[in-house]
């Protein structure tokens, strides 16, 4: 396994043991799926998690590469957790998503009223 594949395994894991500790029972990491990919981490109803481990953070890609893998799993809500250098937990990560994704969120958890329009490519 190269040095790349490693550190995103392990910082997948990483997410994985920090949703779990926080109350995510099923999280865990999925298998890679090709062009079918769902994300990295599964376990949230709704919610593709795609994990980033990179020196170079590159947002707009990720935010791209995550509204596909939403897209392919059926999801309403799509994440990339990106880790920031020189911090080692999931805590003290990046979560990125799209404004429109933000709004979702928002609407599902009661803060503002459906419907919330779809816009704009990510």
């Amino acid at each position: 396994m190269s040095a790349s594949k490693r550190k995103g395994t392990s910082w997948e894991s990483a997410i994985v043991q920090f949703l779990r500790d926080n109350g995510v029972a099923h999280a865990e990491r999925r298998a890679l799926a090709g062009n079918a990919d769902r994300g990295d981490i599964a376990g949230i109803p709704g919610v593709v998690i795609e994990a980033k481990a990179e020196k170079a953070i590159t947002l707009a890609a990720y935010v791209k590469e995550t509204e596909a893998e939403r897209i392919n799993d059926g999801a309403r809500h799509g994440i990339a957790w990106i880790k920031r250098v020189g911090k080692s937990s999931p805590a003290d990560a990046y979560v990125v998503m799209t404004g429109e994704g933000l709004m979702r969120l928002l609407a599902d958890a009661g803060y503002v009223p459906y419907p919330v329009t779809e816009a704009g490519d990510a």
